[in-house]
């Protein structure tokens, strides 16, 4: 898995030269600029929502009056302690429902991205097929609806664990290893389509290959370090990565498709 990690790690290196090369910048910075709009109305509106919601959840609970009849130090340090973690669950949770959101409105972009991608790869003449593309628009939107169902059902699941003290704080770390996976595994997807791979098989493949949608998930994080700049550039980057990893692995005969 390491080596399928590292290979989608240099497929962004990949991608930016390639972007250079083919002069595919307005593909890059038209959606990067939608959803940095997006991205930042989002952020404002969690930050400001989730106090209300953290507060709401320990006042319903009774939490908040036990602690307070307690009076304990290491009870009160421990407990605001879990209130960062579960919000970095909430924050991790959120970005997760505004992101796939993103990939459904954005996959007719992603989908012709990769399809150009693949044909200036391997030489040949880019004809835009309209009926593979709305069959990679209506496939790519499937896809990310499947994969926000199964990390919401996971998420939930480590939500109740992150109120076990101390161990349960590691649940945030769980949920962006997740999240990193099912970001992966869309971007990857547009590919799998183009080779007549079913759902089913496309979902046995890159779970036999996690390494590549794990490395490709990383990265698009590590963009969001970069403010303005990296948002703009993270999810068109994601796409383009995500099928020059593919046609990489699948030329080492590291997958066979």
């Amino acid at each position: 898995m390491l080596k399928e990690i590292i290979i989608a790690v240099q497929s962004y290196f990949d991608a930016h030269q390639f972007i250079k090369k083919h002069k595919l910048w307005k593909w890059i910075l038209i959606p990067g600029l939608i959803y940095t709009f997006l991205f930042i109305t989002g952020i404002s509106f969690f930050w400001t929502s989730s106090n209300s919601a953290i507060e709401w959840m320990l006042i319903n609970s009774g939490a908040k009056s036990w602690l307070e009849k307690m009076q304990d130090t290491w009870l009160s340090f421990f407990f605001i302690v879990g209130q960062i973690f579960i919000r970095l669950l909430l924050l991790f949770f959120y970005f997760s429902l505004f992101k796939f959101i993103f990939l459904i409105i954005g996959s007719p972009v992603f989908a012709y991205l990769s399809e150009k991608t693949e044909s200036i790869i391997e030489n040949k003449t880019f004809n835009l097929d309209y009926a593979q593309l709305l069959k990679d628009i209506i496939r790519g939107s499937k896809m990310a609806f499947r994969n926000f169902s199964w990390q919401t059902v996971y998420v939930l699941a480590l939500f109740l664990f992150s109120f076990i003290p101390i161990i349960g704080w590691a649940a945030p770390m769980f949920v962006l290893f997740i999240d990193c996976f099912y970001l992966g595994f869309s971007m990857l997807d547009y590919s799998m389509e183009r080779n007549k791979l079913s759902v089913a098989n496309s979902v046995d493949v890159i779970s036999h290959h996690r390494g590549l949608a794990i490395g490709n998930g990383v990265v698009f994080y590590l963009f969001h370090a970069l403010p303005f700049i990296g948002w703009v550039f993270a999810p068109s980057y994601a796409v383009i990565a995500a099928t020059l990893s593919l046609h990489h692995a699948k030329k080492n005969k590291i997958i066979a498709l």
